[in-house]
């Protein structure tokens, strides 16, 4: 099966997701029908999946699937011997686990898959819609729910705590472990209202549990947070959602027990803090005193942040719309399978 064949299934599957939420194919309606089901199952099994964040979601996926995108992605070298990659795939926002598989499956690798039981529908039901178009990549596609073994390489997605298990374990392979990471916006004073709107984008897209949702703002010192709450008010429909609004109530319930100051809208939680994951229902930010600082500041935490948003940094909206080539922790995946 050569690349182009592989390139070929891909931007088809692509093709198939924007139809999906457009204007749909009738030789195809079987398989829309399908995924409309599976969509329906992921959103019942796990809470934190909504229709509107699962389309949100595959439809970023599809921006990377152009024939385009993907030649761009392939054009610097191929593997030079098939192996066994084993996935060790996340679940905490729709198909998180994609990148991954597309560029084991392109660098013409065989993807050992252990799904998260968080999202244990959506990836399956794509795999086997690219081997309805491709079926040679049939023989390069396995699911297991057991230990794993029979294996080269390993990438493994996981907490700051799975990383340590990973690590003992999978230590002697090739490999990629990723840990918790969590995403920043840098503002200085001067965003608009569309701005600060945008931002709201970064902060509740898939509730913030993505590792590219922002969770901490960096701001100057006396910044007011006045136009920053009117700005992010049509985000409240986040606390519609039990999960997030049990998630927001706790973390409520423990500042007031501790006598913490805190601002509050209402549906999200803004507190001064030296962490940058703040948990679900919560923003944190931090005082900076000068672009120095600020450097500083980055360059200390460069090991804990994913993304950067900001003037100068990813503009305000875009966190959770990464290119093909924006690898999860800087490394970059497609060099590691090649040179496997």
């Amino acid at each position: 099966m050569s690349l182009k064949q592989r390139i070929l299934a891909f931007t088809k599957t692509g093709l198939f997701i924007i139809e999906h939420y457009g204007a749909r194919r009738e030789s195809e309606n079987i398989l829309h029908q399908g995924l409309d089901k599976v969509i329906d199952e992921a959103c019942l099994q796990n809470p934190w999946f909504t229709q509107t964040f699962v389309k949100e979601s595959l439809l970023s996926l599809a921006s990377m699937l152009s024939e385009k995108e993907l030649q761009k992605l392939c054009e610097q070298k191929e593997t030079n011997e098939q192996k066994t990659v084993a996935l060790i795939c996340a679940g905490n926002i729709p198909c998180v686990a994609f990148h991954d598989v597309l560029c084991t499956l392109l660098s013409g690798h065989t993807a050992l898959i252990k799904l998260s039981s968080d999202d244990a529908l959506l990836l399956p039901f794509f795999l086997k819609l690219l081997v309805h178009y491709e079926p040679s990549l049939e023989q390069n596609i396995r699911f297991t729910d057991r230990k794993m073994n029979g294996f080269d390489a390993v990438i493994a997605t996981g907490s700051n705590n799975s990383a340590q298990y990973f690590e003992q374990y999978f230590g002697k392979y090739p490999h990629i472990i990723r840990k918790n990471r969590s995403s920043v916006a840098i503002l200085d004073g001067s965003e608009s209202k569309e701005d600060l709107k945008a931002l709201g984008l970064d902060i509740f897209l898939y509730f913030g549990l993505g590792c590219r949702n922002v969770s901490k703002l960096l701001v100057p010192k006396e910044y007011q947070f006045d136009l920053f709450f009117e700005s992010i008010i049509d985000y409240a429909f986040v606390v519609n959602n039990n999960k997030y609004a049990n998630n927001y109530e706790y973390q409520r319930a423990i500042l007031l027990l501790e006598s913490e100051k805190f601002l509050d809208n209402n549906f999200l939680i803004l507190r001064n803090s030296a962490n940058i994951h703040a948990p679900t229902g919560c923003l944190y930010y931090e005082n900076y005193n000068d672009k120095n600082d600020l450097a500083s500041y980055l360059k200390q935490h460069e090991n804990e942040i994913q993304c950067i948003v900001g003037k100068g940094y990813t503009p305000f909206g875009y966190s959770q719309s990464p290119v093909i080539t924006d690898f999860a922790d800087g490394i970059n995946t497609w060099d590691f399978l090649v040179s496997l």
